[in-house]
């Protein structure tokens, strides 16, 4: 469908890509990962054809179309919301015009008594193919169809005749996605798409895109989301492009092993080049080893280094110690907020616990950045009263603080302006946490992209003693490690906080309590993200079972109907038995060649096999026999999985 074909791009001094090549097939459900500046958008764009490769080719086949979601710089004007996604389907209202002038044409020959002239036999076959050609299109459903889309997405009866600038932008992203859904191009590409959804529209897209018919290839830090989409990942790192099979637990997994196997690759390359390199020293000026000296040093020069990642292998960051709160921290007393004639909380009391671990969780435009200013005290109020507890420190995060950061200061002058009693080592320490390393710390934060100014803004919070926390959206320019070092740092946070975010994985761990905004209420729910979505789900299949009334008795077509369904079961088990044995079989297999590459390759590393150059040539062509069978069984069990998955699905 999309082929990439050595492809190298580079910016400047710095290279993104150098012969890499991608190929993108039909259904296919792809995440491009990897650090950020790896040029994952740009190999997007690349393909969209929005930006030309250096070298390379790329092939589309002949049917194929591309509709791509960029992160940013969306807008759309001039139009309500409504007209503005209408506007993709402007093919299907050329259509309807036609069809009613076709009509009124006829009516008007038919009137005059007309109606067996050729002239009107041609009228009535050009009305009969635009109206198949209108239902191919389903010409007929398309303003449902609009609506169906747009209430996934979040946008509400209200919102359709608003004017499409009257959205911010995490809004304009919706409208755009939304475009794009309704085109239905054969490859979907986007660039983080979660960023500005909230968890019901989230969910919704999951959904929406399990079922999608075309290609996804898709850009994201949410693994969980990740993890329910994609079956093949390609991770961008160093110029060059990985492919793993399976979802991204999987390539998680199977990075692990093979950043193992290339450290000790690394290892074993280095001393090699050592051993070499002393031969040299002592024999340069050998007469009678000259050929052999040469000899080494054309190796060496041919020598195709290996290049070890970053170790994202990050401590996490230790957080100031503070006094002792009392047991309230924050309490809100029939507190009302309105801006103008819109009011946003009326009479709300809610109280903030010392210890509490919370998710204000809500659709968006609920109020939730409101509540979170409220409680940090950034926010004026109409009625009502915050009371803070006894020895209470707040520090808050907001999605725009990393606006707010000097653009002349460099990194590490933003930590000191923050804190002059830190020491240049911690204050490094704590920026290498947030994957600011060597010279990093020395740039302007003006120069900095929008996630590195996020991980920057979060570093200059973390940096005052509080024991209160408030994030309002800390993930959404965050990569995975710099989610995982946050995370694990507040897994370890002795202190209360509120978060405001969508990211459930982030979320999973860290949550005792769920406070979820809806029409300006807020309602408490004990437990972690998971229960509170589980929870919500069963409330809202009672509430449908209370609207449809009572249980109708079981009449002759239900049993009918149910006996049928009971024969599919019983055929999808039957079907399914032998692919779940060979699933095992293979699954087993996986294990045990992993566990013994495993092995050989913490002999490559045992000092006791250096100087066995015989032990370690049978080692290598083992490991190399395992790695290839491996390959081979991770095919076979991908290939399982999709048979079992088709099974499934033709039997739903």
């Amino acid at each position: 469908m999309i082929s990439l074909q050595n492809i190298s791009k580079q910016f400047g001094e710095q290279i993104l890509f150098k012969n890499v090549s991608v190929h993108i097939g039909d259904g296919d459900r792809i995440a491009v990962v990897g650090p950020n500046g790896a040029g994952k958008s740009t190999l997007m764009k690349i393909i969209v054809e929005q930006i030309d490769p250096d070298e390379g080719t790329l092939s589309l086949s002949r049917f194929t179309t591309a509709g791509y979601l960029p992160q940013d710089n969306i807008y759309n004007k001039d139009r309500t919301l409504f007209d503005e996604v209408a506007a993709v389907f402007d093919d299907v209202n050329h259509l309807h015009k036609k069809i009613r002038a076709l009509s009124e044409e006829m009516q008007t020959r038919s009137a005059g008594g007309n109606c067996d002239s050729a002239e009107f036999h041609e009228l009535v076959d050009e009305l009969g193919k635009a109206q198949t050609l209108l239902e191919h299109r389903q010409g007929y459903t398309v303003d449902a169809k609009i609506k169906r889309i747009l209430s996934g997405l979040g946008f509400r009866e209200h919102d359709l005749g608003r004017m499409t600038e009257e959205f911010s932008g995490g809004w304009q992203m919706r409208i755009e996605l939304a475009k794009l859904l309704l085109q239905e191009p054969t490859v979907l590409l986007l660039d983080e798409p979660t960023n500005h959804l909230d968890i019901e529209s989230l969910q919704w897209l999951e959904t929406y895109l399990q079922a999608y018919r075309g290609s996804v290839v898709l850009v994201s830090h949410d693994s969980r989301f990740l993890d329910a989409l994609v079956r093949r990942v390609i991770e961008i790192s160093r110029g060059q492009a990985t492919t793993y099979t399976g979802n991204f637990s999987s390539y998680c997994k199977q990075k692990v092993l093979r950043d193992e196997q290339l450290r000790a690759a690394y290892t074993e390359q280095q001393q090699l080049i050592e051993r070499t390199e002393r031969f040299v020293g002592r024999h340069r000026y050998d007469k009678k080893r000259a050929k052999q000296v040469q000899s080494r040093l054309k190796m060496l020069e041919k020598m195709e280094r290996i290049e070890l990642d970053y170790d994202d292998k990050t401590i996490s960051f230790a957080f100031p110690e503070t006094a002792r709160p009392g047991k309230v921290i924050v309490e809100l007393d029939t507190l009302t907020k309105s801006y103008g004639s819109q009011t946003v909380f009326k009479e709300v009391s809610l109280r903030i616990d010392r210890g509490d671990k919370i998710a204000l969780l809500g659709i968006n435009g609920s109020g939730k950045s409101t509540l979170a200013r409220i409680i940090a005290g950034h926010e004026p109020f109409q009625g009502g009263q915050r009371l803070p507890g006894h020895n209470v420190s707040i520090s808050y995060f907001a999605q725009n603080l990393a606006g707010s950061l000097a653009a002349d200061n460099t990194v590490l002058e933003t930590l000191e302006t923050v804190s002059s009693t830190v020491s240049v080592g911690e204050l490094r320490t704590l920026l290498g946490c947030f994957l600011f390393t060597e010279d990093d710390v020395f740039k302007p934060v003006g120069v900095l992209s929008g996630g590195e100014k996020s991980r920057l803004a979060i570093a200059t919070m973390l940096l005052t003693p509080a024991n209160l926390l408030i994030f309002d959206e800390p993930t959404n320019h965050l990569d995975v490690q710099s989610k995982a070092v946050l995370r694990e740092s507040l897994r370890q946070y002795p202190g209360s906080y509120v978060i405001v975010s969508h990211d459930r994985d982030f979320l999973v761990g860290l949550i005792d309590k769920v406070i979820y905004l809806k029409d300006g209420i807020p309602s408490i729910y004990h437990g972690n993200v998971d229960d509170y979505l589980e929870k919500i789900s069963t409330e809202e299949t009672i509430r449908q079972t209370t609207e449809n009334g009572a249980k109708k008795p079981v009449s002759n077509s239900d049993r009918e109907r149910k006996r049928k369904e009971a024969q599919k079961r019983q055929a999808l088990y039957q079907k399914l038995k032998p692919l779940r044995a060979s699933q095992k079989i293979i699954e087993d297999t996986i294990a045990t060649k992993e566990e013994r590459k495993a092995a050989i390759e913490a002999a490559f590393a045992d000092e006791n096999t250096y100087g066995d150059e015989k032990k370690i040539q049978h080692l290598h062509v083992e490991h190399d026999r395992i790695a290839s069978r491996l390959e081979d069984l991770y095919d076979q069990w991908t290939a399982i999985v999709e048979q079992i998955d088709e099974a499934q699905e033709d039997q739903s």
